[in-house]
């Protein structure tokens, strides 16, 4: 099978902007029914979250908690007409807090894995980190991933994305590098022909550097490697909260308000 079919295989679908030309996540399943739930069951929703986490969840400097974590959980709240109360806890700490009740839900980036799958049940996915290339803006034009057959592809050391780039693009010769940051330079420096990487922190560094570079080809989503993607987790078996948060993702997602909360937090968008 030709490379670039196998890469295309792993895109999922998008939706675009017409206002402002981004290109926008499928935040949550198009195809989910807006089940009505129980919202007796769920007068008020306790989240938890950190605050060392941006642009997702922190602190701005009057030391309020701001992010897209924090407008996304204060918006599930309104969509369910539910009181909300968010508490900061260190990151170390979040995760037990809840186990504990102290919270109804974690929304802090908490990872899906068989060991958290065991202590909490999770919201659906609202939001995938996909990984992408990055290359000097000239060679972004019409760009396809077999044309890196022979080139260096800069990746950081020992990632997933590695693991990516020498499993699908074995023609390439990754170049290793400490961090995403050192990775996206030597692109920037020459040294790199592309970059491969998580796509979020890409977007972080194109947002400083867009006269030199940009994203090329599309997303690459692989949970397999590169992670499910961030869900809200709830202590398990607490059914009501998770269907009512559910049920606010769908309708926040077709109104577009997950949208407004990734434009105002992603200035560069990552899909």
């Amino acid at each position: 099978m030709r490379i670039l079919s196998i890469l295309t295989a792993a895109v999922l679908a998008l939706t675009v902007s017409m206002a402002s030309g981004q290109t926008l996540p499928n935040h949550a399943d198009p195809q989910a029914r807006d089940i009505v739930p129980n919202l007796s069951a769920v007068p008020a929703i306790r989240f938890l979250t950190t605050a060392d986490f941006p642009p997702f969840n922190y602190r701005d400097k009057n030391g309020q908690l701001v992010g897209f974590n924090i407008d996304l959980a204060r918006g599930i709240c309104a969509e369910l007409n539910v009181a909300c109360t968010i508490q900061s806890w260190p990151w170390d700490q979040a995760a037990k807090a809840l186990a504990d009740n102290q919270g109804d839900a974690l929304i802090a980036g908490l990872a899906l894995t068989p060991e958290t799958g065991e202590e909490f049940d999770f919201s659906s996915i609202y939001l995938m980190l996909p990984g992408r290339f990055v290359t000097p803006r000239a060679a972004a034009t019409n760009f396809e991933p077999a044309t890196l057959a022979g080139k260096s592809v800069a990746v950081r050391k020992g990632s997933a994305h590695e693991e990516f780039v020498k499993r699908y693009l074995p023609t390439a010769t990754p170049a290793e590098f400490d961090s995403e940051t050192l990775a996206l330079e030597a692109v920037r420096e020459g040294k790199a022909d592309a970059f491969f990487g998580d796509a979020m922190r890409a977007s972080f560094w194109l947002n400083q550097n867009d006269g030199c570079c940009s994203f090329a080809g599309e997303p690459y989503f692989r949970p397999d490697l590169f992670g499910e993607g961030l869900a809200i987790a709830q202590p398990a078996g607490h059914d009501a909260v998770r269907r009512a948060i559910d049920y606010a993702l769908v309708r926040l997602n077709r109104d577009g308000k997950l949208d407004e909360y990734y434009l105002r937090w992603f200035p560069v968008s990552f899909y």
